[in-house]
């Protein structure tokens, strides 16, 4: 996983978005183990005090759980995973749209402009 944080939010807020996308695009699989609070902090270049804030974060949404001996591990909950995933792409689709129209496009500019740009995208894959 790549670990990119930016300035405008505080770091654990974005670890907790960060391991979301990790869990909704497969990265970690449903069931899977984590690895520990000292492995993923040292990973993602952090205080093991922020990422386990992160991690309880994600704990108390139902996403991780844990247990007692053995660690945390990814919810097998595949509805609320898809659930998630839904959320984060309303969250960007929200995001862009807000940008376009900032940019001064009207919503059927930006549909052709977001259409081109996926099109262009499967040419170069």
């Amino acid at each position: 996983m790549i670990w990119t944080f930016k300035d405008d939010r505080p770091i654990y807020s974005q670890l907790v978005d960060l391991i979301k996308i990790g869990i909704v695009s497969s990265e970690w699989q449903p069931g899977s183990k984590l690895p520990s609070v000292r492995d993923l902090a040292e990973e993602a270049g952090v205080n093991p005090n922020t990422m386990q804030r992160a991690l309880a974060d994600l704990e108390r949404d139902g996403l991780v759980y844990s247990k007692r001996t053995s660690g945390r591990y990814i919810t097998e909950d595949n509805d609320m995973i898809d659930s998630v995933r839904k959320a984060i792409a309303a969250e960007n689709i929200s995001s862009f749209i807000d940008s376009m129209k900032k940019l001064g496009f009207t919503p059927q500019e930006a549909l052709e402009a977001f259409k081109s740009a996926v099109e262009g995208g499967e040419r170069n894959e």
